[in-house]
């Protein structure tokens, strides 16, 4: 039986976020290799184990596992007693730590989230049962002065979570050379671009290496979506792919060298796609204005970025420069405050008439929620999930249509718990006083957290490094790594032979002439925007960002006359529609709430030949409580490409 004895490295370490140039940095390697192992909370650990294996180069391991979403279920969860921190760490840990210690990859992760001490806590206890003596550092923020905040958010109660930089990172490998780091709120791309400082010997007023390693940081950070996860598409034929491939992919990795030169890949023998196209969809992902994507660290110009695959698992980045405002004097925060109370129903109905049912359905609940408390019937927005819930429908398309398996939803969001729980009861009430034959109801309704944006100066804000061991004496030097076999390959052996075989290309040869087959878009005569371009949408709070990335380079300038912020307008403002069957009055009353709040911004970005589109406060208030199937907005990039449109010659 092991003894455990957990080692504390004495009193934190507390700093201000106020940039400080390192003193003679010095460079530790020519090279590091960074992989992905989760892009996002719900990401798969198996996965990330699969990278590890197949990459045994790999320096250091990333867990990105924190958004706005999680961020806020984190804080609800320690209201209510709950963790702070991820609870899904013991399992990704459990799997990952017997083969990262004896690689000797480093795992950082912010997981930690509102609770990084309790993170680690758990970590070293894993640890522990694994017989394992590790070192788990810890990188996060400590205190933020209200004064530094900006007026809208001094209010709060002392529930801020500041996006931090690199440099508690860097520190922490600095003093502690951990076997894990967690950390608390830290951008994306900063997770990526700490270890890239401290082994490469770069330094804060660097720009251009930040500026390049922030790139590679913002290419990873999503895990899959790099090599072929989010980007199949059957009806596309330039990204379609079998079930196969798509099964077999691998998360990415990067390899930046001291110089700033960054290669981004995927693991040989794996299917999947990494090239041009995927590495566009990823570059433009929720990064708003291309010329001023802004990071913690450096702001950064990505507009003249390009990509040129070396093989078919590799590919060569270029590009990325520091703007001319490199760096922000402020940090986002976010707030948590309360946003009401959401309600929610779903019940199908099939056959004959069935929307015609569901409309009467929505009706009655409308009416009935008037009846118990007027004037809530308006916080409730209705779709119907096989018909119009995503909106993924052209303008040349009229609704409703005939259906024979449909079901409603209807959501809403109210000031008051008994409101959303009255809405609950009078949902359920459709089973024996609403249209014939619906079935399969169900309910619910919980409380509401909203993630409210702000700046706040540097000087404001505190970070903390520490770092524990658990120190573990054993009588048999136990090879946990040895008990963890996990088989990578493919049932389809021919397929996998085939995956396995590398082409390379020439750096010399033209981006867009990569592939023989790709001509310009048929002009004059209407056809839809799948045959011309493909695109990838996200969010940012209420923000809508969507790419529009043609599959022949020169038909930017043609999609250009025809993507305008009136078009988009046109296009995303079904959107706003409260009900499936709105009537004239609704449709005035959307129109007019569009002109005065939705406003849409278009970004050319050259060195892709590409278009980044933003939209403004059109998400119903952000993932954390719109009342939309999509929270995030995700689907609305087959909103834009099932659009008919004619391009001109």
């Amino acid at each position: 039986m092991a003894s455990i004895e957990e080692i504390n490295y004495g009193a934190p370490d507390t700093h201000d976020c106020v940039i400080k140039l390192r003193l003679n940095p010095k460079r530790l390697k020519e090279k590091v290799i960074i992989g992905c192992g989760a892009g996002f909370g719900g990401d798969r650990p198996l996965a990330a184990l699969k990278l590890l294996q197949r990459v045994e180069e790999l320096d250091y391991l990333v867990l990105e596992c924190l958004a706005e979403r999680t961020l806020a279920e984190r804080y609800h969860a320690m209201k209510s007693g709950g963790k702070g921190y991820d609870p899904r760490i013991s399992e990704w840990m459990q799997l990952l730590l017997p083969l990262a210690v004896e690689r000797g990859v480093c795992i950082i992760t912010n997981m930690g989230a509102k609770s990084p001490l309790g993170a680690q806590e758990e970590v070293l206890q894993i640890a522990s049962r694994l017989g394992m003596s590790i070192t788990v550092g810890l990188a996060h923020q400590s205190s933020v002065s209200g004064t530094g905040l900006d007026d809208h958010l001094k209010h709060i109660d002392g529930d801020v979570s500041v996006y931090l930089g690199a440099a508690p990172i860097v520190e922490c490998l600095e003093r502690y050379t951990p076997n894990v780091i967690i950390t608390s709120r830290v951008a994306d791309a900063s997770l990526f671009l700490g270890p890239m400082v401290y082994e490469l010997g770069w330094n804060w007023d660097e720009l251009q290496l930040l500026a390049q390693g922030s790139l590679a940081g913002h290419l990873l950070e999503c895990g899959c979506q790099l090599t072929g996860g989010y980007y199949m598409h059957p009806a596309d034929k330039h990204r379609n792919m079998s079930f196969q491939d798509l099964l077999n992919l691998s998360l990415p990795f990067a390899e930046v060298t001291f110089d700033g030169t960054v290669h981004v890949a995927k693991a040989a023998g794996t299917a999947g796609v990494l090239n041009f196209s995927t590495c566009a969809e990823q570059l433009l992902y929720e990064v708003g204005d291309p010329s001023s994507y802004i990071t913690p660290d450096v702001v950064i110009d990505i507009r003249d970025v390009k990509f040129q695959p070396l093989s078919n698992n590799k590919v060569h980045c270029t590009g990325a420069k520091p703007s001319p405002q490199s760096l922000p004097q402020k940090l986002l925060v976010l707030s948590s405050k309360d946003s009401g109370w959401k309600g929610w129903g779903e019940i199908s109905y099939g056959g004959y008439e069935s929307v015609k049912r569901a409309q009467a359905a929505e009706f009655l609940v409308r009416a009935w929620m008037e009846e118990m408390y007027p004037g809530t019937s308006n916080h409730i927005i209705s779709y119907i999930i096989g018909l119009d819930s995503l909106k993924a429908v052209s303008r040349d398309n009229k609704l409703p249509r005939a259906g024979e398996d449909i079901r409603l939803r209807m959501d809403g969001l109210f000031e008051q718990e008994k409101h959303a729980i009255q809405f609950t009861k009078e949902f359920t009430a459709l089973y024996t006083n609403g249209p014939a034959g619906g079935g399969g109801i169900s309910t619910g309704h919980k409380k509401e957290i909203f993630l409210e944006k702000g700046l706040v100066g540097r000087e404001y804000v505190h970070w903390q490094i520490a770092a524990a061991k658990n120190n573990v004496n054993s009588s048999t030097d136990q090879n946990v790594s040895s008990k963890v076999k996990i088989q990578t390959g493919t049932s389809h052996e021919s397929d996998s032979q085939e995956v396995a075989r590398e082409t390379t290309y020439s750096l010399s040869k033209e981006l867009y002439v990569m592939d023989s087959q790709l001509s310009p878009a048929l002009a004059g005569q209407k056809i839809s925007l799948y045959d011309v371009a493909h695109s990838r949408a996200g969010d940012k709070g209420n923000d809508l960002n969507f790419s529009i990335i043609p599959h022949f380079p020169p038909d930017i300038e043609r999609l250009k006359t025809i993507v305008t912020p009136d078009w988009v307008k046109e296009v995303v403002s079904t959107l706003l529609n409260l009900s499936t069957f709105p009537d004239s009055k609704d449709i005035e009353g959307r129109d007019k709430w569009a002109s005065e709040h939705i406003m849409v911004e278009i970004y050319e970005v050259r060195g892709i030949h590409s278009l980044n589109v933003v939209v403004r406060n059109i998400l119903d208030g952000g993932v954390n409580c719109s009342r939309r199937i999509d929270r995030h907005g995700k689907t609305i990039s087959d909103v834009i490409l099932c659009q008919q449109v004619v391009l001109p010659p």
